[in-house]
């Protein structure tokens, strides 16, 4: 455990040795708050239409679910540049050699990447915090929906950076992997949109393996288990075939 931990502290000092740590973040948080902002004016306006006896507008489905389903999108785009570089990177520079021939085996070498990139994304849903906290001082939504949702931001990021992970141990080349991995993660988005005119099997398959669809529910306060076998099965499958590919990479070398 200490050799991950250690791997994974200095992959998280990496992203702040450069301007990427600081890039992602801030692109990160400017987004998140300008629809943080459009999703508050919205129901502001709402709020003063709806006034009325029996008529409470609720934060939680008004601003928050929605917040929530674009941060997600926002994700889509950044979490490319957290992997690019987490193999390519290393074999580009020349120090994988060092990595692999290093007392430390290669799930705790895959292991503490991931927990590095994880970090990192964790510092990036952390920054939001502040403005779900203004919610919670002028207004009084309901947390449960709102650690939901976040708990399944934490999955799906995990996701991407498991994914990200196998694409980048296969390249040297940090723009590669960065382009392969946004098309994969779009992939992944949008799968589930030829299964309206599919049947009724494979419409079943497109949906299960959509990873949007797994979201949903999370971001309307629902923790559904099927949801949760399905990213950490991805997660798991995913530094799998990394560790087979960093393993035909220990080979090779």
């Amino acid at each position: 455990m200490r050799n991950i931990l250690a791997i994974a502290d200095k992959e998280l000092r990496s992203y702040f040795s450069s301007p990427i740590g600081y890039v992602i973040i801030g692109f990160f948080a400017l987004l998140f708050a300008w629809f943080y902002n459009a999703y508050l004016e919205w129901f502001i306006e709402s709020s003063q239409q709806m006034m009325g006896p029996g008529r409470t507008p609720n934060v939680n489905q008004q601003v928050i679910a929605g917040l929530l389903q674009n941060s997600a999108v926002i994700i889509l785009f950044v979490m490319p540049m957290i992997t690019m570089r987490t193999y390519s990177e290393e074999k580009r520079s020349g120090t994988i050699e060092l990595l692999l021939t290093s007392p430390v085996t290669d799930a705790q070498i895959i292991l503490g990447k991931f927990l590095g990139a994880m970090g990192l994304y964790a510092a990036m849903l952390a920054v939001t915090f502040l403005s779900i906290g203004l919610l919670f001082f002028f207004g009084n939504p309901e947390w449960r929906p709102i650690a939901a949702g976040y708990l399944g931001l934490l999955l799906m990021g995990g996701c991407f950076i498991a994914v990200g992970l196998l694409i980048s141990s296969l390249t040297k080349n940090q723009i590669v992997a960065g382009v392969a991995t946004f098309a994969v993660f779009l992939l992944l988005w949008v799968i589930d949109w030829p299964a309206r005119s599919a049947g009724p099997t494979m419409k079943a398959i497109l949906e299960h393996l959509s990873i949007t669809q797994h979201f949903s529910d999370f971001a309307r306060g629902i923790i559904d288990t099927k949801h949760l076998v399905y990213y950490l099965s991805v997660i798991t499958f995913g530094l799998f075939l990394t560790a087979k590919s960093v393993d035909s990479e220990r080979w090779r070398g």
